[in-house]
């Protein structure tokens, strides 16, 4: 959930200074210089208390705790860092030993997880943000408008990453999961006649239920994918931008 805090946070110091210097002169210059430095102020602290927290003897603590007792996330993330692990049962004999598989094989073993990620953020991202900032239109909110659809979106997005915590709503098909991804990409109409026909409320709900479902269908992590699905993102969110510049084509602007 920290990529979504972070949006979060980022909409809040956006929403902050925006009424700081609303009516002021200059308001434009002063709201970005004020954001772009307590945003540097904010990632040299993070950087600063990484470095002390993990000299902190608890913290120490319960990495050492986490990595003798062996969690199945501190597992999977040994073997696929290719570092063997041993269970020992009350007898003294080896009970089961973790083997680190191939980039190839953990990849087409999880290739439905891959492709889920890549195609949540080319949707994601060929709307959020750019079709928000350019094909909106004008509404009762004026200038407040994009940057309420974005605050929106960050917020939702935020909340949804806990959604799974509940047992009942987590989605654990995976083939129910490429299907709600899928389902997803009836947005894009969506989005298009809203913005044509639609008034700021219904641009507001799907804006919502975008950052929703783009935050609960990320959520199902396999920490022994890291590598490979941090690949798979990378490429989505590049598909995304690039795709989100085709809301422009025919635009007076363009």
């Amino acid at each position: 959930a920290g990529l979504a805090a972070s949006g979060a946070l980022t909409s809040l110091l956006r929403v902050l200074t925006k009424l700081a210097f609303e009516k002021s002169n200059n308001g434009l210059r002063k709201g970005a210089i004020l954001f772009f430095a307590i945003s540097t102020f904010i990632e040299f602290l993070c950087i600063i208390l990484y470095a002390i927290f993990a000299k902190l003897p608890i913290v120490k603590y319960y990495r050492s705790k986490a990595a003798s007792e062996g969690s199945k996330t501190v597992a999977a993330d040994l073997a696929a860092a290719g570092i063997q692990t041993k269970k020992i049962d009350q007898a003294g004999y080896d009970d089961k030993q973790v083997e680190r598989l191939s980039n190839r094989q953990l990849f087409m073993e999880n290739i439905d997880y891959a492709a889920d990620i890549i195609l949540i953020y080319v949707l994601t991202l060929s709307i959020f943000p750019g079709f928000l900032y350019e094909n909106t239109g004008t509404h009762q909110l004026g200038i407040w408008y994009p940057i309420v659809l974005v605050a929106m979106y960050n917020v939702f997005d935020l909340i949804s990453r806990y959604i799974p915590l509940v047992p009942w709503l987590k989605l654990e098909s995976r083939k129910g999961l490429l299907i709600a991804i899928l389902s997803r990409f009836l947005l894009v109409p969506a989005f298009y006649f809203t913005a044509k026909y639609g008034d700021q409320g219904w641009m507001i709900f799907l804006t919502s239920f975008l950052g929703l479902t783009n935050g609960y269908l990320t959520s199902p992590e396999q920490n022994a994918l890291g590598n490979l699905l941090v690949l798979c993102l990378l490429a989505g969110i590049f598909t995304g931008a690039v795709l989100d510049w085709l809301w422009i084509i025919g635009k007076d602007s363009f």
